[in-house]
């Protein structure tokens, strides 16, 4: 794939009453992705999101799509959204798919996901709920739609850098930012030996279990 044939997109979760959730870090992630790959137009997507927040529907929570192309061209979509019922355990395996940390696209969210779909179509549904890809060196990095976080006992969550080979995801960004998670190099036998989180914006916090 050139250059040319990948476009930037924040996926979003909007609530009737709060609006699109972490907004502003989603706003700032795509203009930041913007301004390193050259694309233009992102500094009309708050206005554009403004200008169509209105007809969302109010009837329960929509998942949102919002496209940027690279000659400035803006686009939203939303389809409703389910939330994962409380109790809720992720069974999250391995991939063999193995990401490039020296890939820096890999730091964007762009729809080039053959990396994602390589290492999701490895299980099925009924084998896995979400695949953790691992890089060059053996190190975790991140699910193939989610944010890796590990509960160690400590109190804060660790996530890996985005050296590794990933995204900078928008709930791993609030959650630094807020003081709850914290940047750490992490290995696989430190995952075996804490509780596992995975998690986005759209979903928030999901516990998970590594299997397999």
């Amino acid at each position: 794939m050139s250059e040319d044939d990948f476009h930037l997109f924040e996926t979003m979760r909007h609530e009737p009453l709060q609006g699109i959730l972490h907004r502003r870090l989603h706003l700032a992630r795509l203009k930041r992705s913007a301004g390193r790959l050259g694309f233009a137009g992102a500094d009309a997507a708050e206005a554009f999101l403004s200008a169509r927040e209105a007809d969302l529907p109010a009837d329960g929570p929509s998942r949102l799509r919002l496209s940027l192309k690279r000659d400035g061209s803006l686009a939203l979509t939303h389809a409703p959204f389910v939330a994962h019922p409380p109790g809720t355990l992720w069974r999250l395996r391995i991939a063999a798919t193995r990401a490039d940390s020296r890939d820096r696209l890999l730091r964007h969210k762009v729809s080039r996901r053959g990396l994602y779909e390589a290492a999701r179509a490895e299980f099925t549904p009924e084998e896995a709920d979400e695949v953790l890809l691992l890089n060059e060196a053996g190190l975790p990095c991140e699910g193939t739609i989610t944010s890796l976080f590990l509960d160690d006992g400590t109190g804060i969550l660790k996530t890996p850098p985005i050296g590794n080979g990933l995204l900078a995801g928008v709930l791993r960004t609030h959650l630094i930012c807020s003081r709850r998670a914290r940047v750490t190099r992490l290995t696989l036998d430190e995952l075996k030996a804490g509780r596992i989180f995975m998690g986005n914006s759209l979903r928030g916090l999901i516990p998970a279990i590594l299997v397999g």
